[in-house]
């Protein structure tokens, strides 16, 4: 069974298999993740929350506290604190009915306390008018503060009711930069608890929306792998049975594409039918035409001929023969080739000198056609490689350049240098390739007919493609305004 059956059965038993698709798994293990960060996240801000707004009324108790220890030093230092002019402020602060909407919560009364004591504890002034005379030296609020600290503390008013917590704030009342009394500001919890709620309603609802839109996208990409996978099955599936099968296209992931492009590059190349066709078919057919040629020319000798026709077959078998063991040879080579994974050996190679040997091989050629070839190339430029195989391949080319150029035409071969590649460029004088022939001119056994009427083997150009690909270069082809360019690109040492 050939790899690419293997293969292409394998993928499509992915269809076949009891399981839980791919996408599907993917997806939840999206939604645990999902649902844990958003658990911790909305545990996390909800612990935040209730801390933050009160320490942010704490601050706010704070400059109060410091604020009425000012306003009532006088009062305080003068003895009239119970009957002047701050007492009445503070009765008719108590007094009053604001009646604001916060965020579309209502405050229809002041919630603040204020009380004041003096110097020994003893509470003066209290806006609540609930316990004057009473002595509170042993609140912390009011303890620290007369002994020049910060004083603060959060007492609860019913032990089995956390809501009934209340923060009391103290500031000093100085005189002389003696500490005389103390003002304290107390603010219950529970009149910032709907500020509390109503945060914490505002971010599990954001978190409860964006968790489900994260699901929706989750459950979109999974979806979409899952019908990617199971396109790639149905079209591996196709191919394995021989059917026709259109490449499936992926607009998103586009690493599926490079996978169909895979498996419909390896069905190109490992499909039996079309491969031992193309191949044997085009093998046979090279070998026929000399094998019919030396068979006729064999029974001919075998009949009464004078010399001069003996002579004249016998050179035909002798050239066809030739041309077989050419045929033979060369498909050795390239299949030799291909099954290398890497260069066996690699040296510094010298382009000048290598352009000219070449050239010299062709001078039969060159004054046959009244051609010339040109070389440009600096003296000290190098290239790293086999030095054999690249010879042969630039043999092939300047041969190939040779067969489709013009009488009195020129080759021209022109080397640079550019980011450590080096590029040898050959280009002739002669007919262009047509449209249809530029993408298969690297083809096995693809060859163009000469002017002379004759026909390659089709192997020369495969064989340059496989010494470029071991040298990690490229190979391009193309049309220019008066013949073909080959450009050849291979690493500098």
């Amino acid at each position: 069974m050939s790899p690419f059956k293997q293969i292409t059965q394998g993928l499509s038993r992915f269809k076949r298999w009891p399981k839980i698709p791919l996408g599907f798994r993917l997806f939840l293990l999206y939604f645990v993740l999902v649902i844990l960060t958003t658990y911790l996240v909305s545990s996390t801000v909800m612990r935040e929350i209730k801390p933050t707004v009160r320490q942010v009324s704490e601050e706010t108790l704070v400059d109060m506290a410091n604020l009425l220890a000012v306003m009532a030093r006088e009062d305080l230092v003068q003895g009239t604190l119970v009957e002047g002019k701050f007492a009445k402020q503070i009765n008719s602060y108590g007094m009053r009915e604001p009646n604001a909407a916060i965020w579309g919560i209502s405050k229809p009364a002041i919630n603040h306390r204020i009380y004041i004591t003096n110097a020994d504890g003893v509470v003066v002034l209290d806006s609540w008018q609930q316990d004057i005379g009473k002595d509170f030296s042993r609140w912390n609020d009011v303890y620290l503060t007369l002994r020049g600290e910060y004083g603060a503390r959060s007492t609860a008013l019913d032990s089995s009711d956390p809501l009934s917590t209340v923060m009391h704030v103290a500031a000093p009342i100085i005189h002389n930069e003696k500490i005389i009394g103390a003002v304290t500001v107390a603010k219950a919890n529970r009149s910032v608890q709907p500020f509390i709620n109503m945060s914490k309603y505002r971010v599990l609802s954001w978190l409860a929306v964006m968790s489900i839109l994260a699901l929706i996208v989750g459950a979109l990409i999974a979806w979409r792998i899952n019908s990617a996978l199971y396109k790639l099955a149905n079209y591996a599936d196709k191919i394995g049975r021989g059917e026709k099968a259109n490449k499936p296209t992926f607009r998103v992931f586009y690493e599926y594409g490079l996978l169909s492009d895979a498996l419909e590059k390896m069905r190109r190349q490992l499909d039996g039918k079309s491969y031992v066709e193309n191949y044997v078919q085009t093998l046979t057919h090279e070998l026929k035409s000399p094998l019919s040629a030396i068979k006729g020319a064999s029974e001919i000798l075998q009949t009464p001929l004078s010399n001069d026709k003996q002579q004249l077959f016998a050179s035909n078998i002798e050239s066809e023969t030739a041309r077989m063991q050419k045929l033979i040879d060369k498909l050795l080579a390239l299949t030799k080739l291909e099954q290398l994974p890497e260069l066996e050996k690699r040296e510094v190679i010298f382009i000048t000198p290598l352009l000219e040997a070449i050239k010299d091989s062709f001078i039969a050629k060159a004054t046959n056609k009244n051609a010339l070839i040109t070389i440009q190339c600096d003296s000290s430029m190098q290239l790293m490689g086999d030095r054999f195989l690249i010879q042969q391949a630039l043999y092939n080319i300047v041969d190939n350049a040779f067969d489709f150029l013009f009488e009195s035409g020129q080759i021209n071969i022109f080397v640079e240098v550019h980011q450590r590649m080096v590029s040898i460029k050959i280009s002739n004088t002669g007919s262009c390739i047509p449209d249809y022939a530029l993408l298969r001119i690297t083809e096995r056994f693809y060859s163009l007919p000469r002017a002379n009427g004759n026909k390659s083997t089709g192997l020369g150009l495969n064989f340059v493609e496989q010494v470029i690909k071991l040298h990690k270069g490229e190979l391009t082809i193309s049309n220019i305004e008066q013949g073909v360019l080959v450009d050849i690109t291979v690493p500098t040492p």
